[in-house]
């Protein structure tokens, strides 16, 4: 009997400094959007694009694992937190395939945004060959092969695809889709912690629970999402 070909499995990571619900819509609208079986949520331990977060990687990895917390399709991994090397997408995927399996189809989920600064990751169009990139959009972050470089933009045009394009192969395609606009930043949150107002409703309660028993953001601070 031949066996069943594995679902597409997303993989979502980021600092999560803190973790918040435009993080949980993108991916709770990929798994919709993209037929995903699961994500893979992967905080990471050292970003080497931004300085070091203003909490340590535990305390953002516990902050995940209760914003996550009760939906099934949602999965933690903790090893970039446990590694003691920064954490590279480009190593994170090359781990996931000696983990996974040449055939298990990986979509690594980012906004517009990010995508559109593809070229400047290290080893960047080795990522192709590690997994598929779906990009979420929403009004004034959309695709436009204009505003991408022009090594990116050959990449778009060879292997521009749809969602159906996801499950049938492991690796190389780039899709997009379309997300709710919630226009929600960490930046954004942790100054308002910093200043002593209450971020509820931009997060959910048990980080913001775990956020105030723990004492977090009590600067305010200006580092990326």
């Amino acid at each position: 009997m031949d066996r069943p070909e594995p679902s597409a499995q997303g993989i979502l990571g980021g600092t999560f400094d803190p973790v918040h619900y435009g993080h949980l819509r993108l991916a709770e609208e990929a798994l919709q959007a993209l037929g995903l079986g699961a994500v893979r949520w992967i905080p990471a331990g050292r970003p080497p694009h931004r300085g070091d977060p203003l909490v340590t990687a535990d305390e953002r990895l516990e902050m995940v694992r209760r914003a996550i917390a009760g939906n099934a399709a949602f999965q933690l991994d903790e090893a970039e937190v446990r590694a003691e090397a920064p954490s590279y997408t480009v190593t994170t995927l090359e781990r996931l395939r000696r983990e996974l399996g040449a055939v298990q189809p990986l979509v690594l989920l980012m906004g517009a945004d990010a995508f559109l600064g593809l070229a400047t990751w290290r080893r960047w169009q080795e990522l192709f060959d590690l997994a598929h990139i779906a990009v979420a959009t929403r009004p004034g972050h959309e695709l436009d092969i204009a505003a991408m470089p022009e090594p990116l933009a050959r990449e778009f045009r060879v292997r521009g695809g749809t969602r159906d394009d996801l499950g049938s192969s492991p690796a190389g395609r780039v899709c997009s889709f379309a997300i709710t606009p919630l226009d929600i930043s960490a930046t954004d949150i942790r100054e308002t912690l910093g200043e002593g107002r209450s971020p509820r409703y931009l997060l959910p309660d048990p980080v913001l629970a775990y956020i105030q028993q723990h004492g977090l953001y009590c600067r305010s601070a200006t580092h990326g999402s």
